[in-house]
């Protein structure tokens, strides 16, 4: 797999900030939002685990910003990757390609989404919910522009059908990464390009 920026990056001067937030975000996919206390995070980091406080204000506001900064990525990626034009089919498959990137370079933020939407607080709720929104879209113009005769409703349906297959790498790590990459993506277009 190629590597990437993190999507917690948000430049140098945040780095204790994302070596925080990557801890967390390991420990929270193994055991849980409330089965992890700031001690643990902390000693993840090398720091103890009251320090966290000069970086974000409670645990709950290290959770927002993680699963807001996941949304945000991939839907900063997915738009870019849109605008970059070209045949359908080909936006269609550099959309599949590049979610498939994240689903198999950052398994512990997708167990932690999947797990932890209800913990957050409702604003962070509310944000991320609303860059989902926006990512879905992204994805329902591109497979709309794909597959002749899709309506919304179909594309947006087929769309999160297909998020849930990549989104399974947290689960299905049965073959090195280039493999099961090229596997989910056949899949991921496959599954696409039925939903007409």
């Amino acid at each position: 797999m190629s590597s990437r920026p993190t999507p917690l990056s948000r430049g140098e001067k945040a780095g204790r900030r994302d070596q925080i937030l990557a801890a967390a975000s390991e420990l929270f996919a193994r055991h849980g939002f409330h089965g992890v206390g700031i001690d643990e995070i902390g000693a993840a980091v090398g720091i103890s685990g009251p320090a966290l406080y000069r970086h974000f204000r409670s645990k709950d506001a290290m959770l927002g910003e993680m699963l807001t900064s996941i949304s945000r990525y991939l839907l900063d990626g997915g738009t870019a990757r849109a605008a970059e034009g070209g045949d359908p089919d080909e936006v269609l498959a550099r959309l599949v390609r590049f979610h498939v990137n994240f689903a198999l370079t950052q398994p512990a933020l997708i167990t932690v989404q999947e797990r932890n939407l209800g913990n957050l607080t409702d604003s962070d709720r509310r944000q991320v919910r609303a860059l989902q929104r926006r990512y879905v879209e992204v994805w329902v113009r591109a497979l709309r522009a794909a597959v002749a005769h899709l309506d919304e409703t179909r594309a947006r349906s087929a769309a999160h059908a297909v998020f849930g297959l990549m989104n399974s790498t947290p689960h299905s790590r049965h073959l090195p990464d280039e493999d099961l990459a090229a596997l989910l993506e056949r899949l991921a277009l496959g599954a696409l390009y039925a939903a007409k």
